[in-house]
């Protein structure tokens, strides 16, 4: 983890680079990407609010070009619809805690102690950044392949159930607050490999709880279980 170290530490950067699934060519970028404005008013320098910019720019056209391309089905609207969910904060916040990017964050003294490290906006701004620097650093291609990386999930889940966020996050906390198992999901394809299609089954403790379909495995179990959140009105 990089933390508040004022010059990055090498190792820390490569395990962060590990889970970005990037190299940068260009060190001073990735460190950049990372600073906060709270910590560029300490310790003065620039922040990374201009990475955050160009970020949010590159992420708007990298996620319409890798849905567009993957989806030629949807018509415009679901294709902004789409967008709009994967882009969102809350969308970007939970992918970006995934790589651990709180802990990364440069931040200010007081930001720090308010739970910086943890607030959605933060984590989304952080994230954009590092885009941001990704294309900077490698071009277009690179912030592409960065976005379908991490962000592929997201977009399924969004073509899935529009706007309604991760419903297996939903129905797994449910069952936790609930005390019952996990819950499991059965996967099954058919059709030829151009026009697979995926019917998935949740179970929890051993009984039924929502069944769907879709393109992939995921998107597929994300519709399994929205079927289970509005079985019990959830969703």
């Amino acid at each position: 983890m990089l933390r508040n170290s004022e010059q990055a530490d090498l190792e820390s950067v490569h395990e962060l680079e590990e889970r970005l699934g990037y190299t940068f060519v260009d060190q001073g970028l990735v460190e950049l990407a990372l600073r906060h404005r709270s910590f560029a008013q300490e310790h003065g320098g620039e922040s990374n609010e201009r990475l955050e910019f160009l970020g949010d720019a590159v992420l708007d056209l990298a996620v319409a070009d890798v849905t567009f391309r993957a989806y030629p089905d949807l018509a415009e609207g679901a294709l902004t619809n789409v967008r709009k969910g994967v882009v969102s904060t809350e969308s970007l916040a939970r992918v970006a805690a995934k790589l651990d990017l709180g802990e990364a964050m440069m931040l200010g003294k007081g930001e720090q102690s308010s739970g910086g490290r943890e607030k959605p906006a933060l984590l989304a701004d952080t994230f954009e950044a590092l885009l941001g620097a990704i294309y900077l650093d490698g071009g277009l291609k690179a912030a592409e392949e960065f976005v379908t990386r991490h962000l592929e999930e997201a977009i399924e889940v969004e073509v899935a159930a529009p706007g309604q966020g991760d419903a297996k996050t939903v129905l797994q906390e449910f069952a936790v607050a609930v005390g019952y198992s996990a819950p499991v999901y059965r996967v099954e394809g058919s059709g030829p490999d151009h026009e697979r299609t995926f019917e998935a089954v949740v179970t929890i403790d051993g009984a039924l709880a929502g069944q769907g379909r879709g393109r992939s495995k995921k998107a597929a179990e994300q519709a399994a279980a929205r079927a289970a959140l509005e079985e019990r009105g959830d969703a």
